[in-house]
């Protein structure tokens, strides 16, 4: 196969994808690589397409609270432009340090702070996408209000570029909170720790991250036990109160300054360090219930880490098979699990979706509407579309 095509301009991004689409070439649309583990396996293509030449800031409005960016920015090098006016974009995505903005909305990745600021798509306000067609798209603009054709857009986040392919993105910029503080629980059995966060959830306190790790999860972090780890932001008097009262509720260890961001650079490059160490290791997202979070934990031997205010957690096994027959089990139990990330070898023999749900079938016309020929990024929706 060819070198990769890396245009430099939206433009150009357009006119690759319609001179492959009008030779029915099939076609690889991809960022800067992290996440080739994660979702479903890449099938050989006649071409590709690389978004990283597109990493231009177009326009920023520290004041208005918005930003519009080039898919292939790193999403390190956005960090760092809006830490200078003490703003962010806080979706804490595995890969951060590689991932560019293309790959973390295609993925809709996110992380703790998901609690408190949403995913993706609650915090992108318009984008710019190139289709096979060669048309540019325009969905929403630069106005946080404007929702005008936004639902386009949404639909290229989690879509793994199957769709089209993300060149400009708009986003909403949130304030820096001026104090941040953490508290971090650890309790003996995980009933204790669903009961602690019961009490989080039920009192007036409002924690930007309510995550819980399990004993396995937590020793490779260098904690013990079942460890509850919440972190607030606000000014000093809030976040100081926060962690007072939680503190009190049972032995908390109270985190600030290089300990806090050193314990959730720990938890959010978790899964980054895991792949790294387990080539044939496999991880599992699993929605539920908040009610059912204990049973979902309590059910995983292995390292585990949730979500435990939003009801997602991730399983990890050092091996796939391991992961399949949890997800057997899993599914008997009604809860929304897939493989997130696979070792590459043998994802086109496992199962890494087994229960798409109801809306799939839409999904399948969303696909046929915008690549009826199926030439792009094929097998990259965990292999169903």
């Amino acid at each position: 196969m060819s070198a990769p095509i890396t245009p430099r301009e939206p433009s150009e991004l357009a006119a690759a994808l319609a001179t492959a689409a009008a030779a029915k070439q099939t076609i690889t649309l991809n960022g800067a690589g992290s996440k080739r583990r994660m979702a479903g396996p890449a099938e050989p293509s006649d071409t590709t397409i690389a978004t990283t030449g597109l990493a231009r800031l177009l326009a920023y409005e520290p004041r208005d609270l918005t930003i519009s960016v080039e898919a292939g920015m790193p999403y390190a090098q956005l960090r760092k432009i809006l830490a200078e006016n003490r703003q962010m974009i806080p979706l804490d995505p595995p890969f951060e340090n590689q991932a560019t903005i293309g790959g973390i909305l295609a993925s809709n990745s996110s992380g703790p702070r998901r609690r408190l600021y949403g995913t993706a798509r609650d915090l992108v306000i318009g984008m710019q996408f190139a289709t096979l067609e060669g048309k540019l798209i325009q969905s929403g603009g630069m106005v946080v209000k404007n929702v005008a054709g936004l639902d386009m857009a949404k639909l290229m986040i989690g879509s793994f570029g199957t769709l089209a392919a993300m060149a400009v993105v708009n986003f909403k910029v949130i304030p820096q909170p001026a104090e941040e503080g953490s508290v971090l629980l650890s309790l003996g059995t995980l009933a204790e720790a669903i009961t602690a966060r019961d009490n989080i959830l039920k009192g007036v306190l409002q924690p930007a991250s309510i995550d819980l790790l399990n004993p396995v999860a937590a020793a490779q972090i260098g904690r013990r036990g079942h460890v509850l780890a919440l972190q607030f932001g606000g000014n000093r008097a809030v976040v100081e109160r926060a962690r007072r009262e939680v503190a009190a509720m049972s032995d908390g260890v109270l985190l600030d300054g290089d300990d806090e961001a050193r314990f959730w650079t720990d938890v959010r490059s978790f899964t980054q360090r895991f792949l790294d160490k387990f080539a044939e290791g496999a991880v599992v997202r699993v929605a539920s219930t908040l009610a059912q979070l204990d049973a979902v934990l309590a059910s995983i031997e292995t390292a585990a880490i949730a979500r435990a205010g939003s009801g997602v957690s991730y399983a990890y096994f050092t091996r796939a098979e391991a992961a399949v027959r949890w997800m057997s089990a899993a599914g008997r139990h009604g809860w929304k699990c897939v493989m997130e990330f696979s070792p590459l070898a043998q994802k086109p023999a496992l199962e890494l979706w087994p229960s798409p749900g109801s809306d799939f079938e839409m999904m399948k016309r969303v696909k046929q509407m915008f690549d009826p020929d199926r030439l792009l990024n094929r097998g990259r929706l965990y292999r169903l579309i």
